[in-house]
């Protein structure tokens, strides 16, 4: 086993080469016995996903199940783009397949999130932004 977090978002202050902050994505692989009976932080989900940043927020899934024991999940979240804390999350039908997307329509912010699982057909969901 590797040293946790398997997947995380981190921030980098691009005019001072430093890290503002990082942010486990997920709570990871919990399942092995090694783990099952630890108290332990949020590990992160390994593998690939594609956030949407706003001016605020970063939105980002768990990303879809891979070759990878214990990578992909359900897990929706907005973090707060100045501190990393979560500010919002949702369990979806399925795994997020790709990069988010948002727009507003007759005054109202919405996100598009493509989601998908095996053996389940993949689709677009809408959610808006209160």
């Amino acid at each position: 086993m590797f040293k946790p977090p398997y997947g995380r978002l981190v921030a980098i202050d691009l005019s001072k080469g430093e890290v503002k902050w990082t942010a486990a994505n997920g709570d990871g692989p919990r399942d092995h016995p090694a783990l099952r009976d630890l108290d332990l932080p949020p590990l992160g989900q390994p593998g690939r996903v594609g956030p949407l940043v706003t001016k605020s927020l970063v939105f980002l899934g768990e990303g879809i199940p891979q070759s990878v024991p214990g990578s992909g999940g359900r897990k929706f979240r907005a973090f707060d783009k100045a501190t990393g804390e979560v500010v919002y999350e949702t369990t979806l039908d399925g795994s997020v397949t790709g990069v988010p997307m948002t727009y507003a329509w007759e005054g109202k912010q919405y996100l598009i999130v493509p989601i998908g699982y095996p053996g389940r057909p993949g689709e677009f969901l809408a959610l808006t932004v209160d």
